[in-house]
């Protein structure tokens, strides 16, 4: 017995295991602050738990809809209306495990082998291993800080073939926090009307996660010419601090709904009936929280990327959403620790930053652009200025 060759093409995600390595060490009595986790330390808010609460005693505990239960389809449509002016039916809407669920049952059911899939640089971890997953092939197109981390018309038609089946753009990003504006969408949208084969997978988790009175818009919306062939993506772990309920969603053709449906009834069947009551009074209830959050990461980011601005070596952009930076380190490399240690990579870093300073950051390799690291500001101010400030002597310590 030997595993499969679809299992040989993915690796285990780098950002959970960083997380899986800070919770040993806490446990252990170490003094580490963990910065590479991808979730908001707010708690899930009460009228949320409170409507699960409620559905267990309801009695909702039995098997639903593969794909989600009509009550909540009716709140994706009605969120996806309100939030992005986009028109859809019951019918357009998946529900899944989180959405990285999503991603997996887009791309296993319609991805074959020869297929390509267009990934701007740096990327959320899982967009390469699930197109390997499919037996296709991802395109990585390298996005820099000089571009804002972002895909520029000029690189999208660069990368186009006759073989391409889907693009995908996260916006805000993870790793990087960088937004398409309604008018960078619109040029890449002019790009994808010449290029009627390929699909658009919009990833808006952090869509309510933005700053300085940045807009978000959805391609869908902007480019209405691109509504047939768009997957628009999101879900509730980010911005209702519901990671551990797992709710993604998606909304698109009625064809590819039915596909994902047929993929999920063979697989998980329907997500826990507990999170979707739960998700229906997130989508549905009162969202004046979701601004205080956004509010509250803007101050964090501020102070994040003054304090590492000010380290020795590293450069950070402001990002424009989510809750990371996204900084280079390329000042680091080269240097040396003071164990003797040689820089040679962001891997190395963030080795020296876990093993000498005990912060925890995730090394940008992982996310296919570097030398960089990623950090994750989501916790308290306290600890991110102690964690920066050990970043600041680890970098100041370097030879």
């Amino acid at each position: 017995m030997k595993t499969s060759a679809a299992l040989d093409r993915i690796s285990p995600s780098p950002t959970l295991a960083i997380t899986s390595r800070v919770m040993e060490l806490k446990r252990a009595g170490v003094d580490v602050i963990g910065l590479g986790a991808g979730e908001p330390d707010f708690d899930t808010p009460e009228f949320v738990k409170e409507a699960a609460i409620q559905a267990i005693r309801d009695g909702r505990t039995k098997y639903t809809n593969v794909d989600g239960t009509p009550e909540l389809k009716d709140a994706i449509v009605a969120k996806f209306a309100r939030d992005n002016n986009l028109t859809y039916t019951p019918q357009q809407i998946s529900v899944n495990v989180g959405g990285k669920h999503t991603l997996f049952n887009a791309l296993v059911a319609t991805v074959e082998a020869g297929d390509e899939v267009i990934i701007p640089a740096p990327y959320w971890v899982s967009y390469p291993d699930v197109v390997q997953f499919a037996n296709g092939t991802p395109v990585v197109v390298p996005a820099g800080a000089e571009y804002g981390y972002k895909l520029t018309p000029e690189m999208l038609e660069g990368a186009i073939t006759p073989r391409t089946k889907w693009v995908i753009l996260n916006s805000p990003s993870n790793p990087t926090g960088a937004a398409y504006t309604v008018d960078e969408l619109k040029a890449l949208g002019a790009v994808l009307e010449r290029h009627p084969h390929v699909w658009v997978f919009a990833d808006d988790m952090y869509e309510h996660i933005v700053y300085d009175d940045f807009r978000f818009a959805t391609i869908a919306e902007v480019c209405p010419s691109l509504y047939e062939r768009t997957l628009t993506v999101n879900g509730c772990s980010k911005a209702y601090a519901m990671t551990g309920w797992r709710i993604g969603f998606a909304a698109g053709a009625p064809w590819l709904i039915k596909a994902m449906a047929k993929l999920q009834s063979q697989s998980t069947s329907n997500p826990c009936s507990i999170a979707q009551a739960a998700a229906v009074a997130a989508l549905t209830g009162d969202q004046s929280f979701l601004a205080e959050r956004a509010h509250a990461f803007q101050a964090r980011r501020d102070l994040v990327v003054a304090m590492l601005n000010e380290a020795d070596g590293i450069t950070c952009p402001t990002p424009e959403g989510a809750f990371y930076v996204y900084p280079s380190v390329a000042g680091v490399i080269g240097k040396t620790t003071p164990k003797g240690q040689r820089i040679e990579s962001d891997s190395d870093f963030v080795g020296y930053l876990l093993d000498d300073a005990r912060v925890a950051a995730v090394q940008g390799v992982a996310f296919g652009l570097s030398p960089a690291i990623r950090i994750s500001y989501a916790t308290s101010e306290a600890l991110l200025r102690e964690a920066c400030t050990r970043i600041q002597q680890a970098c100041a310590a370097l030879r």
